[in-house]
């Protein structure tokens, strides 16, 4: 998308020149390739599991109270391969599995959260509790790009944002822009922040709280690692951001998007405005994410709430997006229509879901799924748990590519890859943060990740030109996670 003026439009109590989005849907709509890929994707491992059961062997293990495998129990039957219409029906008979209570709790939530932040966004909420602040932080000099990605991480980390707040990279920018900085800088205060924010998640609901759901395991489980590693990130991106910033204030040519930042500059329009409403805005949403942050410090805090985390965060997203879109919006009908917009667009994440799910009843069904696991766990047992964590990490790297959905990717792992790591010692926070690690970064580097595309074509901006910026940082923050799984391996985090 080209960077071109349109008309002036009041946000945040800044008069900006930004770009429009034309055909406007819910923020967190799924693209239609990507819903195809994912789903043909776990299309062909539903019917490649259907199939292996016609050549892997039944089997099974005893298990302990809790659930657990107990190794060396397992016993070996013969080969009973599947009926072709099961596998086939799979997708719908995994709604009356022994699975299908998590799955509908999972489901709901992602509908409810896709509607509130689909309100969140449609009334302003997002960019004017940001934009505020970014506005009152402007003469602070440098500082603010770091303030800016400490706002940006946290709302990542915390609350699973991201493709809602790449939405405000243009306004980003031209505050970037503003203050005599770079477009770059603005992607890396906006959208890399934003990734690494989700990436690094501390209480994040769309991979701590769904994984701690399947793994049996409480969100605040392990949380001070997640909080060590949240500040090893948002100190690489703040020196990574300096370092540009000391090198393009030497020689402004530097900057790879300097000679488009001119042309930006010289028709950037930037002045404060007071507005009622705006002022309004930031006050109801200041309270509403206050009290989301306090229902998420609860949940971690308070043992007997961590069983029911995702319910109370479901439930408290959507009473308070209610009353907070009640509160602004001037047509009261408009906040049920913005949230049922939000959750109608989330309808294909279920699809992929019910999917994911069926990969492991069938699985089940044909009684190979224990016999997956003793194949695994005899090439594991014995070797180093150092080994073990790092080919779970690549494991989830390697769908990555292939299922960009952190909650299909989830459904599919958890239930195979949970019990194996129990087994092996490695407990659910550790297989926990591993899955946060692999499922998030690559977000930021992979050309199919159209959040990415559409973030850069947003400021004009080429992949190349951003992977020619950025790939040194991933590559030290991929190293860094290397170490801290290996660093939780050794302490028995």
């Amino acid at each position: 998308m080209i960077w071109s003026l349109k008309k002036k439009r009041v946000k945040r109590g800044i008069v900006i020149n930004t770009v429009e989005k034309k055909n406007e849907k819910a923020s967190s709509v799924i693209s239609i390739k990507s819903f195809l890929t994912v789903v043909l994707v776990l299309s062909l491992m539903l019917v490649m599991c259907g199939g292996l059961s016609y050549i892997i062997p039944q089997g099974s293990f005893s298990r302990d109270e809790a659930g657990v495998i107990i190794t060396g129990t397992y016993v070996q039957q013969s080969v009973s391969g599947i009926a072709p219409w099961r596998v086939i029906t799979a997708p719908l008979r995994v709604f009356a599995s022994e699975d299908a209570v998590t799955m509908i709790v999972i489901s709901v939530f992602l509908l409810v959260m896709s509607g509130v932040f689909n309100l969140l966004e449609k009334t302003g909420g997002v960019k004017t509790f940001i934009g505020q602040i970014m506005h009152r932080l402007r003469d602070k000099g440098g500082p603010v790009v770091c303030i800016t990605v400490l706002i940006f991480m946290l709302f990542g980390s915390l609350f699973g944002m991201f493709e809602e707040l790449v939405t405000l990279l243009p306004i980003v920018v031209v505050f970037m822009l503003s203050m005599n900085l770079d477009t770059m800088t603005g992607l890396g205060a906006c959208l890399l922040a934003a990734c690494f924010g989700f990436s690094a998640a501390i209480t994040n609901p769309f991979s701590v709280g769904l994984a701690s759901q399947y793994a049996g395991a409480a969100p605040s489980d392990g949380v001070w690692l997640r909080l060590i590693f949240f500040g090893i990130i948002y100190v690489n991106l703040c020196v990574f951001l300096m370092v540009h910033l000391r090198r393009i204030n030497r020689n402004p040519k530097l900057s790879l998007s300097y000679e488009a930042d001119q042309k930006k500059k010289e028709s950037l329009s930037l002045t404060q405005q007071t507005d009622a409403h705006n002022s309004k805005l930031f006050r109801v949403f200041s309270a509403f994410f206050i009290l989301q942050a306090a229902v998420l410090i609860a949940i971690a805090s308070v043992r007997s709430l961590s069983s029911l985390a995702i319910p109370i965060l479901a439930a408290s997203f959507l009473l308070g997006g209610i009353g907070a879109g009640l509160l602004v919006c001037p047509r009261k009908l408009d906040v049920a229509r913005y949230i049922l917009q939000g959750a109608v667009s989330m309808l294909p994440a279920v699809v992929m879901i019910a999917i994911a799910s069926s990969v492991k009843l069938v699985m089940t069904e044909s009684g190979i799924i224990d016999t997956i696991m003793h194949a695994v766990l005899s090439v594991l047992v014995g070797k180093s748990k150092f080994i073990a964590i790092l080919l779970i990490y690549f494991l989830i790297l390697f769908l990555q590519l292939f299922i960009g959905s952190s909650s299909a990717k989830i459904v599919l792992l958890m239930p195979i890859v949970m019990p194996i790591a129990k087994a092996l010692g490695l407990s659910p926070a550790l297989i926990i943060l591993t899955y946060c690690m692999a499922d998030g970064f690559t977000d930021v580097i992979m050309p199919t990740n159209p959040v990415l595309l559409i973030g850069l074509s947003m400021v004009n901006v080429s992949y190349w030109k951003w992977v020619k910026w950025t790939w040194k940082l991933q590559l030290i923050v991929f190293a860094q996670t290397v170490v801290i799984l290996l660093f939780g391996v050794a302490i028995g985090y």
